[in-house]
């Protein structure tokens, strides 16, 4: 755009000056003459410049009207759905999301962790895991007995989050590294802008400052974040000191204590009604495997009985009297003690059930309905003779269970049970509306910025920024309200941004689904393909600004 500003003035003028030719006292003939004319020249350019200045003024304040016309025709057409949002087509909650081209006829074997992967815990398990672990706070590491009286709030958290054993703030990133400015917390306090950039600077997390932060990224972490929270806001509550990291190592050191010692298996077998979800589907996927000849292993870091316990009871009504869950996996190993399973060179030992003992034999070959405790990739390459190509595996943590296998050229699955629910919600033509008033939004702000520079701001440009900027807000509030009130949607930012959990599902996963069992809903030979129109992750919806035009 056009645009004239005061401060070339003084430029124009002085190239003027200079360039007029200097008077000699020799030049007696038509001197007054000759300076008159320049005198007047150089008025008239002057002038000249005022009445551009003038024509920018009016071209600019042109547009800002205009934009302010686009603007008060869409909040016209914001209050009614368009029919062309309505016939979008809607992504499939069971999908299989693709980040790298994968032909399932080359896959020959299967491999599955067991806790939310193949095993699908109700809500209630959060609830339990928070209870064992504040009272081992209490009664182990005396922290105040006040803690007894928290509660858990599956409101709050979400996966994906970091905590800053720093500064104590718990925090969502984007796909770059910058902290989301609407989610992060100290304590369960959301801070302001102006408090993240009192405490750290910048946005953006740099290479020394995440050497501070832990990431939460599995679902066991969902009561660890809120417990951390809870301790974090009763310590300011109770205007305690406390060493932000102390708090998260005892808390860690709890939600560890809860798993290693067997507490939470026990809890869960005791009334497995009550945290378990019983699962048909998933036998119908693993049978469908042994038919079409792929092999299948299961590697897990739960202890046997514990995975037992629970497979019997998830496929109890799928299965014959006779049969057993064992029977469908030529390898089960237990106690893989992962992500150290792929690095170290640990040797396998063999479990027996009836003891529960592990013998002191060398391990050269898997048996059937054999069990094995703890081993290494390196030693069960050697002894399966399954190359890394051939081979694929399913995990829920990106971290412990798909790094390794994603490296050691494993293909990986990602089994993400948020993605059901998330992709419902993007469905939803509330939500298909508000991010396409949204775009319409970001648009008018990228036309205004574009048309007025820096010192040509003016009243109607300043009233217009900030009525854009609100409606902006109130569209991304709107949007993040829709899936989680604390930190939004786990795949995304409030701007927009894939999240720093995107980022690192598309570095470890090959393709990423709820559940294992979604795969019966495509042919063992099917060939999935990364979407060419994708821009980071292909599950996202993206639904274009035009359609109100129409």
């Amino acid at each position: 755009m056009a645009s004239f500003r005061s401060r070339s003035l003084p430029f124009a003028s002085s190239r003027l000056l200079q360039g007029a030719n200097p008077v000699h006292s020799g030049d007696v003939e038509g001197v007054g003459g000759n300076v008159l004319r320049r005198f007047s020249s150089i008025i008239t350019t002057e002038e000249r410049v005022q009445k551009l200045e003038k024509e920018g003024s009016h071209i600019l304040q042109d547009e800002i009207a205009n934009i302010r016309h686009a603007f008060t025709a869409a909040k016209e057409k914001f209050l009614k759905i368009p029919d062309a949002l309505k016939e979008m087509p809607k992504l499939d909650p069971k999908g299989i999301y693709v980040n790298k081209n994968l032909r399932l006829d080359n896959i020959q074997v299967y491999g599955f962790d067991y806790d939310y992967t193949l095993a699908h815990y109700s809500a209630n398990l959060q609830c339990l895991i928070y209870d064992m672990a504040k009272e081992y706070l209490v009664n182990e590491l005396r922290y105040p007995c006040s803690c007894l009286e928290f509660k858990y709030d599956n409101l709050f958290p979400v996966r994906g989050l970091y905590y800053d054993k720093l500064k104590g703030c718990l925090m969502k990133l984007d796909f770059f590294g910058s902290i989301e400015p609407g989610g992060c917390y100290f304590g369960r306090r959301k801070l302001a802008r102006s408090e993240i950039d009192n405490l750290y600077g910048t946005r953006h997390i740099g290479r020394d400052q995440a050497r501070g932060l832990v990431g939460l990224m599995d679902l066991f972490c969902f009561s660890e974040a809120c417990l951390i929270a809870d301790i974090v806001q009763h310590f300011v509550d109770a205007k305690l000191e406390f060493d932000p990291s102390y708090i998260y190592q005892d808390v860690n050191q709890a939600i560890q204590h809860v798993h290693r010692s067997g507490l939470v298996h026990r809890g869960i077998l005791s009334d497995p009604q009550k945290y378990l979800v019983k699962n048909g589907q998933l036998l119908r996927f693993l049978r469908m495997l042994r038919e079409k000849g792929k092999k299948l292993f299961l590697l897990t870091n739960s202890p046997f009985h514990f995975v037992d316990g629970g497979m019997r009871f998830m496929l109890q009504d799928s299965l014959g009297d006779q049969d057993s869950w064992r029977e469908l996996f030529d390898v089960v190993i237990a106690k893989a003690n992962k992500p150290q399973f792929y690095t170290s060179e640990h040797p396998f030992r063999c479990y027996d059930v009836e003891k529960d003992t592990l013998a002191f034999t060398k391990v050269d070959a898997f048996l059937p309905n054999k069990i094995y405790y703890q081993g290494c990739l390196k030693a069960f390459l050697q002894i399966t003779k399954w190359n890394g190509p051939e081979v694929m595996y399913f995990g829920d943590h990106l971290f412990s269970d798909l790094r390794g296998p994603s490296k050691s050229g494993w293909r990986t699955t990602a089994i993400i049970h948020e993605l059901e629910s998330e992709i419902q919600i993007q469905n939803e033509d509330s939500y298909r509306f508000e991010q396409a008033k949204l775009h319409i939004i970001q648009e008018l702000l990228g036309k205004l910025h574009s048309a007025v520079g820096e010192g040509d701001e003016c009243e109607e440009y300043t009233s217009l920024l900030q009525d854009l900027n609100n409606e902006r807000q109130k569209a991304r509030r709107t949007m993040k309200n829709m899936f989680n009130r604390s930190f939004g949607a786990t795949f995304l930012t409030d701007t927009g941004q894939e999240s720093a959990f995107s980022y690192h599902i598309h570095q470890y996963a090959d393709v990423y689904t709820s559940k294992p069992e979604n795969f019966l809903f495509y042919r063992p030979e099917a060939w999935l393909h990364v979407p060419y129109d994708i821009k980071i992750m292909p599950h996202h919806v993206k639904v274009s600004s035009s359609l109100f035009s129409r």
